[in-house]
């Protein structure tokens, strides 16, 4: 069935059809090379297609769906993706939309950051990053907004935002701590005043207009989406076995000190350790990659996820370009042979990263389909939606001490790359351009603004 078929909208008030794996293949293909815009651009993006659209989940069931993938350590979009392809279709639905979520990332990553180290050098490409580097700050900034005004719907959720801000950015609390204790308030809340913690909240107006959805609020889950202990130990045994297999291989080819095992292991605990979706895990692997390990430096990595953003897929596949420039200039495979290296490495990255995603959505996802009335289990689940707005804000301050201070606070500030900043902003929150055209335009400025220095 091509891809043209499968798109078609349905009738308003008649329930769709159901789509078979096939037909959902070339759906999460399209999905994959046209999600650009970062987290929250994607998930905006499958609200779109699937709630609106398409109605193959409803509105209440999106969220519930999203809430869990925000509690998640990981890349909350491919894990959302990976969650209703497996809600659809099984363990292969879900496989399949989240692979297909991933890889025309990973290829198109690898061409660009070897485009990047290459020719990265020149006036023309310098001057383009000096004009996106500070529209990545803003992105980072209306990503905050946009999950802001969808989570923060009273103000208890608003001051929950506002204190894991303040956790992170002032007191550098760990992104673990935050998740928890905005888990706990939500825990002790929901029975107290649980008008404040319900999900889905101020939607069923737009539900109602979307129409009828294949799998409703009221459908009652699928046999696969039933909780049973032995799935979940076979979905573990067979993670376990698909994290060994390249691990002990890495191992016994080039050691445990070589870079390759190294990023193994650092991606693994990335994946494992740190919550709040793709800007959340940034400082983390920013901390570990650039200054831990220096496979990369301070700016490369800001080149990174602006490369990240304008590129489809998850923002966190800036972790193959991390990858891409420490096999690259290490040349682990020979001089003659850093493409190949950047490549592999870009690989490795890439698998252990997303491998967690997979097992958290596969081995997870039948106990949180058992709680979606649940106000015990929802409660902490939008309480830490609610704390993920105040980490992203943290992370926009992030950036803008870099791109706005280059030497740092005490040096000089760049007030082309404020002024880039501040329009970008504009552009995306006020006028609410899309992330590629105002990146290309920022690109456009910083280049004119070199070209005239």
């Amino acid at each position: 069935m091509s891809p043209n078929t499968e798109a078609t909208t349905p009738a308003p008030d008649a329930p769709p059809q159901a789509p078979t794996l096939g037909q959902t293949w070339w759906f999460w293909l399209k999905v994959g090379c046209i999600s650009f815009g970062g987290p929250a651009g994607q998930i905006a993006l499958l609200h779109q297609e699937l709630v609106e659209r398409r109605r193959w989940i409803s509105e209440r069931r999106f969220l519930h769906a999203l809430n869990y993938c925000m509690v998640l350590p990981g890349p909350e979009a491919q894990q959302l993706a990976t969650y209703l392809g497996w809600l659809m279709h099984r363990s292969w639905g879900g496989i399949v939309a989240g692979a297909l979520f991933v890889l025309p990332s990973l290829l198109l990553l690898i061409a660009l950051s070897w485009i990047y180290l290459v020719f990265g050098s020149t006036p023309l490409v310098a001057g383009l990053f000096a004009g996106i580097q500070p529209a990545v700050t803003a992105i980072v900034l209306q990503a905050a907004w946009r999950m802001g005004t969808r989570a923060l719907r009273n103000p208890v959720l608003w001051a929950l935002a506002g204190l894991s801000w303040f956790a992170l950015y002032v007191l550098h609390a760990p992104f673990p701590a935050i998740v928890l204790g905005a888990g706990l308030i939500g825990l002790a809340g929901g029975p107290l005043a649980p008008r404040y913690f319900q999900t889905g909240a101020g939607h069923s107006s737009a539900a109602a207009a979307h129409g009828p959805a294949l799998i409703d609020d009221d459908t009652p889950p699928p046999a696969h989406a039933r909780f049973s202990a032995r799935r979940l130990f076979a979905v573990l045994a067979w993670g376990l076995l698909l994290w060994m297999l390249p691990m002990v291989a890495l191992v016994l080819l080039w050691g445990g000190d070589h870079t390759l095992t190294q990023m193994a292991w650092f991606f693994t605990k990335a994946a494992l350790l740190t919550f709040g979706g793709a800007y959340a895990v940034l400082p983390y692997v920013y901390q570990g990659a650039v200054e831990h390990f220096q496979w990369l430096s301070a700016a490369q990595m800001m080149d990174g996820l602006a490369l990240g953003e304008t590129t489809p897929g998850p923002l966190i596949m800036v972790v193959a370009f991390v990858g891409y420039v420490g096999g690259h200039t290490q040349a682990l495979l020979g001089d003659g042979s850093r493409l190949a290296s950047g490549a592999l490495a870009a690989t490795v990255a890439t698998w252990f990263t997303f491998l967690p995603s997979f097992l958290f959505i596969l081995g997870g996802g039948p106990f949180i389909e058992s709680t979606r009335k649940n106000l015990r289990f929802t409660a902490p689940l939008s309480a830490i939606t609610a704390a993920v707005v105040g980490v992203i804000a943290s992370l926009a301050l992030f950036f803008g001490e870099h791109v706005f201070w280059p030497q740092g606070m005490g040096g000089r500030f760049d007030l082309s790359a404020a002024l880039i900043a501040a329009a970008a902003a504009v552009a995306l929150i006020r006028f609410k351009r899309p992330v590629v055209q105002v990146i290309a335009a920022c690109a456009l400025a910083g280049w004119t603004l070199s070209a005239l220095a």
